[in-house]
């Protein structure tokens, strides 16, 4: 990394940082646990944490350690701070739960590998839910996907944040290629039409759910 400090996040101390290694959907290996066991116990980082964005939170190292940490881990930096996709969360669904009805990983896998690293007007937050239980927590994300009996209903403009908004549903029933497509489309109309640092949910309210319906389907 040409920034010795690329993706490190200043903590309260004004001291110490944090940094958060991308794993799309939360999916972990064996090696991953292993390098990641290893590089803590090597720098003695005092904190491991399971973010809510099913990501692994490094935090309390020096100044001097970001960089060899990173190349030591080798992976990517999964964004916490910057205008873009921060994460897309999924559920397990049609992998292993007997509940889902959709393939939840599968989808949040391929909807992260779309929109990395692409700039947006605010941080975005995707959930991917198997199964109307929305384990994904698609109703409560910026833009959410949850699985039924007969394909993908996509929602925007969710946020559990300080002002926390139940999600609009876009449209119901969608083929996994036709809801890849919406999304794509409404993302687009999301960087193109709001202002800086608005996030998805006061968007929707500001143009109205009925404004983003005319505009993407």
């Amino acid at each position: 990394m040409s920034n010795p400090l690329e993706g490190a996040i200043l903590q309260r101390d004004k001291q110490t940082y944090a940094i958060v290694p991308r794993t799309p959907a939360g999916m972990l290996t064996p090696e991953i646990l292993d390098t990641i066991s290893y590089v803590c116990k090597k720098y003695e980082i005092p904190i491991i944490k399971i973010t809510s964005g099913q990501r692994i939170a490094l935090v309390g190292m020096r100044e001097e350690q970001v960089q060899p940490v990173w190349d030591e881990l080798q992976w990517r930096v999964g964004r916490a701070t910057e205008l873009c996709v921060h994460y897309v969360q999924a559920c397990p669904g049609t992998a292993v739960c007997k509940l889902g009805l959709q393939d939840s990983l599968g989808m949040g896998l391929e909807i992260e590998n779309m929109f990395h690293e692409k700039p947006y007007p605010a941080k975005v937050k995707i959930g991917v839910s198997g199964c109307p239980m929305c384990c994904g927590e698609s109703y409560v994300r910026d833009v959410g996907l949850v699985g039924t009996k007969h394909g993908w209903n996509v929602i925007v403009g969710g946020n559990s944040g300080g002002r926390p908004r139940i999600g609009d549903v876009l449209a119901e029933n969608l083929s996994t290629e036709d809801a890849r497509a919406l999304v794509d489309k409404f993302m687009d109309y999301y960087r193109e039409g709001s202002g800086k640092r608005l996030r998805v949910a006061r968007f929707v309210e500001k143009v109205g759910i009925d404004a983003v319906r005319a505009a993407v389907l």
